[in-house]
């Protein structure tokens, strides 16, 4: 499809609280009714959010490409299925693009792509470039936890912002059970820290 066919470098800069061409219900509507314009307007306003989630997960800015567009066509194939009354549109999003990483994580390709670099070491590493203006940037706990050490970032990421349990958390980054704990007490005490400091 020719809307997959901008380059994505060009929207990792987007930032998300640029305002959309349509509300998210206009959105919806017309992409059910299969409008290329409307789903060249949600690429638009949602790919360097949904780019972000990606890099963090695979780390390989080439493959984060390749799994941006290819969670873009699984949105577009599969929009039918998007239920509002069970969440907001860039959530639904947010979960096919991380669900894409991960399977291209566990694929034997991505395998070999990552078998060299450690989860531990630099599961969050995200291009300078990127820039992605979440909901917690406007309360400033962006600044907070960006003092955390990226291994216990990725942590307090998925368990408050992602809503995954430590067992899942266990299984999707391959670490002990144990350890995930053990860091996720260990970044709530640094937070504690950090906070006391401000």
């Amino acid at each position: 499809m020719p809307i997959f066919a901008t380059a994505i470098k060009k929207y990792r800069t987007v930032n998300l609280s640029s305002k959309l061409k349509y509300t998210e219900e206009e959105l919806v509507t017309l992409i059910r009714n299969r409008s290329t314009e409307a789903f060249k307007s949600l690429y638009d306003n949602y790919s360097a959010a949904l780019y972000g989630v990606v890099l963090k997960v695979v780390e390989i800015e080439e493959q984060a490409q390749d799994i941006l567009q290819d969670s873009f066509v699984k949105i577009w194939k599969n929009f039918s299925s998007y239920d509002a009354s069970k969440g907001r549109l860039f959530t639904w999003m947010l979960n096919i693009a991380r669900n894409t990483a991960i399977d291209s994580l566990r694929s034997k390709q991505g395998k070999m792509d990552n078998k060299i670099q450690s989860i531990d070491d630099s599961v969050y590493q995200v291009n300078a470039q990127t820039n992605v203006t979440t909901s917690v940037d406007q309360i400033g706990l962006k600044d907070v936890l960006k003092k955390l050490k990226n291994e216990h970032l990725i942590l307090i990421e998925l368990v408050y912002f992602k809503g995954y349990t430590q067992d899942e958390i266990s299984k999707e980054l391959n670490m002990p059970l144990g350890t995930v704990k053990t860091r996720i007490r260990t970044a709530l005490n640094q937070l504690r820290e950090i906070l006391k400091e401000k």
